[in-house]
Formats: structure tokens, C-alpha cells, sequence
């Protein structure tokens, strides 16, 4: 994936209403223990001097000088990072309240019995395990944003693009949104690709879907309004996707860490990616797990097809739903022995990779040019850092 590759919203004229991110001015003078997660959801995830989003412009960054004793190449990862941990809270936050547990530390919702009910056949403890990962995303770009904020430099803040609706079902606040989860199109490659011995996307190599109806059209991770809780194989359809879905977030956190952390000078700043990383790796391994378990079906509404992973045509080992744990495979050259290792960790157009893979599979359906363009110069910012020292 190339750095001049940029990613646009569906709507037209993208060149009259885009949104150029304005270079925030670095303002100090708040400490990090102002900045808990508790205190971001109690301002609505606003941080810093009423800028809507920001970044460093690429063609800026190295020319600027260090602030805080980061380079400015480190700020602009941390800012990247921010922001991909703001819009996955964004839908983490939608999948609590509906079928996570609400209480005083993820606030919000009331709940869905129904669709509760059916992530539930997927694994018993899937309210437990929904709750955790949204405090955790919380907790992610809380630190991230204090971290920039005690060295005096912007930190990320998407609350301008906070204009879609969300589900107008039972247990569902009705809030403004940054992402859409009635319109996805997950991709299921990451099933196949943790279980190959013999190709690794860093090596150009792609791989089949698990699901190949749910990356062809356009389906709900959460019911769109209580119309969508009936019949029982729809919403159970419904939550199939979410457990695929919830994988398929947590394996792109998984892979974009190690890849920044390739990039970054400080070693405060490696020692953040390399502690936030693996949490990430946690979830998705937790979440392939529970996907595994998605129930074969039809969904009578529209024709969703959720295979049998165990059956032909699919079975063996690329598709067993209980190969949990990567496959060894290729790494670095192919004159190396197999290795059991994240996949992707190139880190050449890293951050745009992962800002046109969440594009693709529908995460951002409906959001404006000005998000877009915002998304874009931050990923761009991200990508043009450099290790100091080296070019």
C-alpha cells in the first residue's frame, strides 16, 4: 500500500467541502492525570482548544522541531493512533450498549435482551467480553491524548464528525455517531491468513474469505431498529456478523502497531505502542475464538449465507474453527524457516492501509469529505515519519 493512495467519502464534489486539518497550535499546561477516561467521556472525548481534528501536515513534519522531546514524526503516530482509537471506540461504544454490559465504566445504553441473546450463542460470556474491549479502546486514545497534551502538543479529536445516526433500536442512546455499523461489509481474509504456513500479506500474498457474502454486500453488526429482532435466524444473522466483524477490528489494531513502532525515535514513545499493541492482540485472538463458534445459517431476509467452517467446501486447516493460534509461516525473506508472527507488519503506507481497509469494508459509510481529508492527513502525517537517523 503506497502513502499517495487517498481515500474519499461516497459523496459528490469532494473537492468543494473538503476539510484541509488545520496544523494545531502545541498548547501545554495540562497535566495527564486531567486527562482520565472518565473525564473524556464526561466531555464528550473533546480535548484541546476547539480544533476539529488535527494533525501534522506531512510536507511539514520533519521540518518542524521537537516538542516535549518527541519528534515530530512521533507526535504525528501518536495522533494516528489516537484517532483509529477514537472511531474503533466509536463502534465499540454502539456494540455495549446494545449487547455489552452498561455500567459506570462504559456508560451509555440500556441494552437488548434480544440481540444480547444471540451474541450470547456465540459464547455465554459475550457481554463481559464486549464491555471490556470498549473500556479498553477507552482507555487507549485517553492515554494517547493525555500523553500529547503533558508534552504540549495537540492531541487527536474527531468530535466535528460526530453526524450519523445510529441504531434506533431498543437499549441504543440516540446520539450522534463517527461510525456505521448498518452498512457493513467485513472482510473475512484474516481467517485464512492467521492459518496459512506458506503466504503472508507482507509478501503481496491474499487470501479467501471465510464469510464471502459478508464482504460482498452491505449488512448490520447491531439491529437497526427493534424491526430488525425478528425472525429469530435475521438477529442471530445480525449477530454472526458483529463476532466477525469485532475479529476483523481487532486483528487491523494487531498489525498497525508493530508497524508504526518501526518508525518511531523516542523510546517512551516505542515503549506506548509495544505495551498498547499486544492488548490489541488479545482481543482478536478472543474474537476469532468466538467467531469460530457463529452458528451456520441463512438469514431469511436477505439471503446471508454464514457457512459451516468445519464442512466442505471448507474445513481443513485454513478453516477450523479452532485453530485459534497463528500458523507459523513465511517472514522477512523465504530462505528463513516458518515463524508464528503477526501479519501484516510492513510498515511502508502502514497508516493508509489501515484507513482504506476500514474504508472498504463499510465502517465509514455515510461520513463527509471533511472526515475523509482529515483521516487522510493524519495517516499521511503517520507514514511520513522517519526513525531519526534514518531515511
Amino acid at each position: 500500500m503506497t502513502r499517495n493512495i487517498r481515500i474519499q467519502s461516497e459523496t459528490p464534489a469532494n473537492n468543494n467541502h473538503s476539510l484541509r486539518i488545520r496544523h494545531a497550535r502545541e498548547q501545554g499546561g495540562r497535566s495527564g492525570s486531567a486527562l482520565s477516561r472518565r473525564s473524556f467521556l464526561r466531555q464528550g472525548m473533546v480535548v484541546g482548544a476547539g480544533a476539529a481534528a488535527v494533525g501534522v501536515r506531512p510536507d511539514r513534519a520533519q521540518a518542524q522541531s521537537s516538542r516535549g522531546g518527541l519528534t515530530p514524526g512521533d507526535a504525528a503516530i501518536l495522533r494516528f493512533l489516537s484517532a483509529i482509537e477514537i472511531l474503533e471506540t466509536d463502534a465499540w461504544q454502539q456494540y455495549n450498549e446494545l449487547g455489552g454490559i452498561q455500567d459506570s465504566e462504559v456508560p451509555g445504553g440500556t441494552g437488548n435482551a434480544v440481540y444480547t441473546a444471540a451474541l450470547a450463542v456465540l459464547d455465554s460470556d459475550m457481554a463481559q467480553y464486549v464491555h471490556d474491549n470498549t473500556e479498553d479502546e477507552y482507555t487507549h486514545f485517553g492515554f494517547l491524548n493525555a500523553y500529547l497534551v503533558s508534552k504540549g502538543l495537540a492531541p487527536a479529536n474527531l468530535d466535528a464528525f460526530r453526524t450519523m445516526p445510529g441504531s434506533q433500536a431498543t437499549g441504543a442512546q440516540q446520539i450522534p455517531r463517527l461510525t456505521n455499523l448498518m452498512r457493513l461489509s467485513p472482510d473475512t481474509s484474516w481467517w485464512t491468513r492467521y492459518r496459512s504456513r506458506t503466504q503472508n500479506p507482507d509478501f503481496g500474498d491474499t487470501f479467501p474469505q471465510a464469510v464471502p457474502g459478508l464482504v460482498q454486500g452491505e449488512f448490520p453488526g447491531i439491529p437497526r431498529s427493534d424491526a430488525d429482532l425478528t425472525p429469530l435466524a435475521h438477529i442471530q444473522a445480525i449477530a454472526n456478523t458483529a463476532g466477525f466483524h469485532f475479529a476483523m477490528i481487532e486483528q487491523g489494531g494487531t498489525s498497525v502497531y508493530p508497524a508504526l513502532a518501526q518508525r518511531v525515535t523516542h523510546p517512551e514513545v516505542l515503549r506506548i505502542l509495544l505495551s498498547i499493541g499486544p492488548t490489541e492482540t488479545m482481543h482478536f485472538q478472543t474474537w476469532q475464538d468466538k467467531a469460530g463458534n457463529a452458528p451456520p445459517l441463512t438469514d431469511p431476509t436477505n439471503g446471508l449465507v454464514f457457512p459451516d467452517l468445519n464442512s466442505p467446501p471448507f474445513g481443513g486447516e485454513d478453516y477450523q474453527t479452532n485453530l485459534i493460534m497463528p500458523e507459523p509461516t513465511i517472514f522477512l525473506d523465504r530462505k528463513f524457516p516458518p515463524c508464528s508472527i503477526i501479519r501484516p507488519t510492513e510498515t511502508r503506507g502502514a497508516a493508509m492501509a489501515v484507513v482504506k481497509f476500514l474504508t472498504d469494508t463499510g465502517l465509514f459509510r455515510g461520513q463527509s469529505p471533511g472526515f475523509f481529508a482529515a483521516l487522510n492527513e493524519l495517516a499521511e502525517a503517520a507514514d511520513a515519519a522517519r526513525r531519526e537517523g534514518n531515511q
